[in-house]
């Protein structure tokens, strides 16, 4: 498996290009404010564009994806939308072929309803729901109990190894893994669901204290 991050622009976004080496074929996630250098590096590399997602639907992860779909005569897949070549149906659990690997849609609501993370092989692209020491925002009700519930029912329960690829470069490194996550990410260390809302209210003094960017 190959995996391309690239810096498309906007608020440090990262958009995304996987693919099955064995065949050729990829799939692009986030491609955002610079679809045309991921397109370009495909082409380059002989991958073949079968999906586009962007992992939710806010301007800074879909306003490239009228462009890659005339480039790649590939649309944007976004949650509850039905993939035309396929005929299946973007939700939680559903399973795409890309070539040799499998693609698994993750359905993980918090920063909107409609997030969702996408797993392919040994690597996760979290969009805005996990960044590398930090999580997606969210208000201190509803969404962010959706997401702890996204966080600890399906992020954290993919193998520790697991690659994570996140939607903006806003953490302490541009990816991780589960289990460093697991280990080492505030928000994951919190016991129960009001620290968890506990430190999204003083985030800010936690990262003074701490010495955190």
């Amino acid at each position: 498996m190959f995996v391309k991050q690239f810096r498309t622009g906007g608020d440090r976004n990262f958009g995304y290009l996987v693919a099955d080496e064995a065949t050729g074929t990829a799939a692009v996630i986030d491609a955002s404010y610079s679809p045309e250098q991921i397109v370009e590096f495909a082409r380059e590399h002989d991958y073949q564009i079968k999906y586009v997602f962007s992992t939710h639907d806010h301007y800074d992860h879909t306003n490239g994806n009228r462009t890659i779909e005339r480039m790649t005569d590939r649309a944007a897949l976004l949650y509850g939308d039905i993939d035309p070549h396929t005929g299946l149906q973007i939700r939680d659990g559903t399973r795409l072929p890309l070539g040799n690997l499998e693609i698994t849609v993750l359905h993980t609501p918090g920063h909107t309803d409609d997030a969702i993370c996408v797993l392919v092989g040994g690597a996760v692209f979290t969009g805005d729901t996990l960044f590398v020491g930090k999580v997606g925002g969210t208000d201190f009700g509803a969404g962010a109990r959706a997401e702890f519930d996204s966080l600890h029912g399906k992020l954290l329960s993919l193998p520790g190894e697991t690659q994570v690829y996140p939607g903006h470069d806003v953490g302490v490194a541009p990816a991780s893994t589960i289990a460093h996550e697991r280990e080492s990410n505030p928000f994951l260390l919190q016991p129960d669901f009001d620290s968890f809302v506990y430190l999204k209210r003083n985030w800010a003094e936690y990262k003074r204290e701490h010495g955190i960017q």
